[in-house]
């Protein structure tokens, strides 16, 4: 898996989902952009992390609160940076997200927007629930606890 995300050029990453929210099943999206949106994404310019995944009542799945900045060199043709934007996934996905919202304390987060080895922007969306204030902590511990874990090993050889 390791080597398939090296081919991956990703264009922005939500680093701080991993942090709030206990990740599980996740999904890959394609974008429905305009051509400004990605031009500017190929940039790298995107932000994700205060963005959501709303599923609607009629199987539409969108992505709320995302910012693509306008690209620099688009003219009157440029983007609206903070406008939803659909999401295309297959029926049996869009039917697991919305049995996974249904259930109490899970949402949809958008973990990072990359280009595919075909030159395609997706997304990858995960369901998660979130955690609270001790689960973080007791993150944090373990976080710590291998990076020192690995310091001893590395001194003792």
């Amino acid at each position: 898996m390791v080597e398939a995300e090296k081919r991956f050029k990703i264009a922005a990453d939500n680093r701080r989902a991993r942090y709030d929210y206990e990740i599980g099943d996740a999904y890959e999206a394609g974008l429905m952009l305009t051509g400004t949106e990605v031009k500017s994404l190929r940039n790298g310019k995107a932000t994700i992390a205060e963005s959501y995944v709303s599923v609607e009542r009629d199987g539409q799945v969108w992505l709320i609160n995302s910012t693509i900045p306008e690209y620099t060199q688009g003219n009157r043709f440029n983007h609206e940076p903070k406008r939803p934007r659909k999401l295309l996934l297959h029926l049996k996905e869009i039917v697991k997200l919305t049995k996974g919202i249904e259930r109490e304390g899970m949402t949809v987060v958008p973990l990072k927007i990359y280009f595919n080895e075909k030159g395609r922007a997706k997304i990858e969306i995960a369901i998660a629930r979130g955690k609270k204030a001790h689960d973080k902590r007791e993150t944090e511990k373990e976080r710590d606890w291998n990076r020192e874990k690995g310091r001893l090993l590395r001194d003792r050889c």
